[in-house]
């Protein structure tokens, strides 16, 4: 293995991951970033699910952490539904008994992608993912912009998503979220 430039990123790097302060004063390694479910997200998840609330509303969690990593910069998205997306398939991955979506309302390839999530989530595996695909994919996610975690990029979607449906599915939605909501007070 040759010398690394001084002024190279690569070099930029493992100098950061050797000046990362460690507790007891010393430097050390800095862990790279897993691209698993947080612990606070799959217990919150846990607890709606303890609650009894729905599948689609544990996964709520898991593409509400997706958001924050879009927002703080962790990676990026192509757009809001990539990343509702990630979420979706991070919570099914994650044990959440969210089915796939029915034939004819994705693209064959995405439900097939759902239904491997939701089977593996389901398995107790305790085979480690591959690290290059990881990187790979998180490379990849990391060239993509910022924007689609926005609240304008998110009201869009949502408005899309509620047009998709009619009116009497979308009366009946409101009218159970006034009912589920939590009391003030």
């Amino acid at each position: 293995m040759g010398a690394l430039h001084p002024y190279s990123k690569q070099s930029g790097r493992l100098q950061e991951s050797f000046d990362a302060p460690h507790a007891n004063g010393r430097t050390m390694l800095r862990h790279r970033r897993k691209r698993m479910p947080e612990k606070e997200t799959v217990e919150r998840a846990r607890q709606d699910a303890r609650e009894g609330k729905s599948p689609s509303t544990q996964a709520g969690e898991f593409v509400r952490e997706e958001m924050h990593h879009v927002r703080e910069g962790k990676h990026g998205a192509a757009s809001a539904k990539q990343a509702i997306a990630i979420g979706l398939s991070k919570a099914r991955r994650a044990g959440v008994k969210l089915q796939a979506p029915r034939t004819g309302k994705t693209s064959g390839r995405t439900a097939k992608q759902a239904e491997r999530d939701y089977r593996k989530g389901q398995s107790h595996s305790s085979r480690k993912p591959s690290a290059t695909r990881s990187r790979a994919a998180t490379g990849a996610l990391k060239k993509k912009g910022r924007a689609a975690a926005s609240r304008q990029a998110l009201s869009r979607r949502a408005r899309a998503a509620a047009q998709k449906r009619g009116s009497t599915a979308r009366h009946k939605s409101a009218v159970k979220a006034s009912h589920t909501r939590a009391k003030r007070g």
